[in-house]
């Protein structure tokens, strides 16, 4: 199959490019600068031109605390933005891929969430993903939204890289204990992405790591694993003070019969950690 993927110089966009060459597909990618999902005649003008099969759009507003003051331009991109995309791709008779994110959910059921269960973002920023899923679904009637989390990988800022860096110069961190989530690393659910796309069953897919953990006890295992000397510090999301509101417990799960199950965060950290090594990253 051909793919185009928009955002495809970000931390997810440059894994799937790569994932989507493994597997044998001819694959485009364009970065922000190159396409703008904001542009609906840009986006006609490129789908036009290269007549992908699926188009994946990786392109997001990733500033969750940012955009509590800047929500139209969070959703020109994840929201309007992600219709957009949709629009171009039905247009080609092309299946579209967006991806979403645990924060269109509030964190109060207390267990995993499935497919089925109602969203209901706390966040400026979880609101413009869920109107981006929306907005999905009634431009483009064969569509997959995949729904992750936390992710981290070396071709972006992330949390796994900024504990790290924290810990070149500092001896303690202090990390929120009451936000669990399930942390994705990006080479596994961009490997899932593909393993999607080769199926026909649209709609929406949970696909973040296996397992759950707050971001205490990820930064923790974060240092075990990377065998660095710094203390985590166990703190409340009151007393960190955020900017935007997050869910107690996002952690993400699927009740579909035939899901695509990611490895556990345990070992998509081993796994960025041995690729950043390789990589070289600072």
């Amino acid at each position: 199959m051909k793919l185009l993927v928009t955002g495809a110089a970000g931390m997810l966009g440059r894994d799937v490019m790569l994932a989507a060459g493994n597997a044998g597909h001819e694959v485009v990618g364009y970065g922000r600068v190159e396409l703008d999902v904001a542009d609906p005649a840009q986006l006609h003008r490129r789908l036009e031109l290269e007549r992908p099969d699926v188009v994946i759009n990786c392109a997001a507003w990733t500033d969750v605390d940012g955009a509590e003051t800047a929500e139209e331009a969070a959703f020109a991109i994840n929201g309007r933005g992600a219709g957009n995309v949709a629009a171009a791709a039905a247009e080609v008779e092309a299946r579209i891929v967006h991806v979403s994110t645990d924060y269109v959910f509030d964190g109060a059921k207390g267990a995993p969430y499935v497919e089925s269960d109602q969203p209901a973002p706390l966040s400026a920023y979880g609101r413009t993903k869920l109107a981006g899923e929306e907005a999905v679904a009634a431009a483009n009637k064969r569509h997959f939204i995949v729904r992750s989390a936390g992710l981290f990988g070396v071709g972006g800022r992330n949390f796994v890289g900024t504990m790290l860096q924290l810990a070149e110069d500092r001896s303690e961190v202090a990390v929120v204990r009451d936000q669990v989530g399930s942390p994705t690393y990006t080479w596994h659910l961009a490997y899932g992405i593909v393993r999607l796309i080769e199926g026909i069953e649209y709609g929406i897919h949970h696909m973040a790591a296996a397992g759950q953990c707050s971001w205490y006890e990820f930064a923790r295992e974060i240092f075990e694993q990377a065998q660095v000397e710094c203390r985590v510090l166990s703190i409340t999301s009151e007393e960190f003070g955020a900017a935007a509101p997050r869910p107690a417990f996002s952690a993400l799960a699927s009740q579909r019969e035939h899901a695509i199950r990611l490895p556990s965060w345990q070992d998509g950290l081993a796994g960025y950690l041995g690729q950043r090594q390789a990589e070289g990253s600072e």
